[in-house]
């Protein structure tokens, strides 16, 4: 079982908010956005740790991108 960290995550957003700055709506890229649902969600849970099968495609690869 592989895992992702928090702190996995939350560098992976700040690498996309990096890359793809908010305009003047402040929305975040779809990279960025898709990792914080599972970031928020980490948040509420106190999770330090996700199990990586549980992710979405798309959370795998903005993941593996960023880093």
């Amino acid at each position: 079982m592989r895992t992702i960290t928090i702190t996995q995550i939350e560098a992976a957003i700040n690498v996309w908010r990096a890359r793809q700055p908010s305009g003047d709506d402040a929305s975040l890229c779809f990279e960025a956005r898709v990792l914080a649902d599972i970031y928020g969600w980490m948040i509420y849970a106190r999770a330090d740790v996700v199990d990586a099968a549980t992710l979405t495609p798309e959370q795998i690869a903005a993941i593996s991108v960023a880093n």
